[in-house]
């Protein structure tokens, strides 16, 4: 090796270091102690005793454990779907010739803005069952609004339409970013063929935009798993009910933790979450080539 490409090396590895360092002291650090605490059972007073894999048992034949994992499994069915079909509209309108079209990309991207907190207790608020404006305007037309997080069978799509209606204005300024590299010749040669604005989506824009779909679902599909956003929703909304029914993983590792001070078992829920995540992220890079799906985009 030379000296420049030493220079070059050791220059790469200087703007690496301080994103290498903050992984390692708040990511990877983080993980393995947990994975060490998850071998161990701790009390309230602080005293750690070494249960080896009783707590792994534990977690798969807890049937609450189970409840857990099928709701969250609900939330990102309908989750991931949602939000980037829905990211993908709003990107391919802001992308056109639309009238004000930088006050709309600022207004769809608005909500992703404001503290999640302050987005539950105003949404909690709005969907109050006696004084919540939702309702009121409901009723006002006839229509007898449910209880929006008072049912078991309305409340986890409630918390789930809220998440996409607070991400969805993310992941539209990504797809906006892979709308706005594909080349206009494309556009052009497809106008002179003839191509509708259907088949223009269909053969130009969707295969154009498969790397940055693949990155999309990906967020989506990590930030459903992990619950990032869900949780401060469930925490301020419905702590978990009614009935567990929006119990996500997130929260349930929350409760185990730090309501019921089972912080080893609490820890191996986390470390089975954390390797399942890694192992469905690998999946999905093996089986689509990194988003090519099988195609050589070069």
């Amino acid at each position: 090796m030379s000296a420049r490409e030493r220079r070059e090396a050791l220059t790469g590895y200087a703007f690496v270091a301080p994103s290498a360092l903050g992984v390692g002291l708040f990511v990877l650090l983080p993980m393995l102690l947990a994975f060490g605490l998850s071998f161990t059972s701790v009390n309230s007073f602080g005293q750690i005793d070494f249960v080896g894999w009783d707590n792994y048992r534990r977690m798969f034949a807890d049937p609450q454990f189970a409840h857990s994992m099928r709701v969250t499994a609900l939330y990102v069915g309908v989750f991931m779907p949602g939000v980037y079909f829905t990211a993908l509209g709003m990107a391919l309108l802001v992308n056109g010739d639309l009238p004000a079209r930088a006050f709309f990309r600022t207004a769809f991207f608005a909500p992703y803005s404001v503290s999640l907190v302050v987005v539950a207790l105003v949404w909690r608020y709005l969907l109050s069952d006696r004084i919540g404006a939702v309702g009121t305007v409901l009723r006002s037309m006839g229509v007898t609004p449910p209880s929006f997080l008072g049912d078991p069978d309305v409340a986890l799509w409630t918390v789930t339409g809220i998440s996409i209606w607070f991400l969805v204005g993310f992941y539209m300024i990504i797809l906006l970013g892979g709308l706005q590299d594909i080349p206009r010749e494309l556009y052009e040669a497809a106008r002179l063929d003839g191509a509708g604005p259907w088949r223009t989506l269909v053969d130009i824009v969707l295969p154009m935009l498969r790397p940055t779909t693949f990155f999309v679902l990906i967020l989506a599909t990590i930030a459903g798993l992990a619950g990032l956003q869900a949780f401060d929703l469930v925490y301020v909304m419905t702590q978990g009910g009614p009935d567990r029914s929006t119990s996500i993983g997130i929260y349930f590792i929350y409760e185990q933790a730090f309501r019921f001070d089972q912080f080893g078992y609490a820890s191996a829920v986390a470390t089975w979450y954390a390797f399942a995540l890694i192992v469905l992220t690998g999946a999905a890079f093996r089986l689509t080539g990194g988003g090519r799906f099988g195609h050589d985009d070069r």
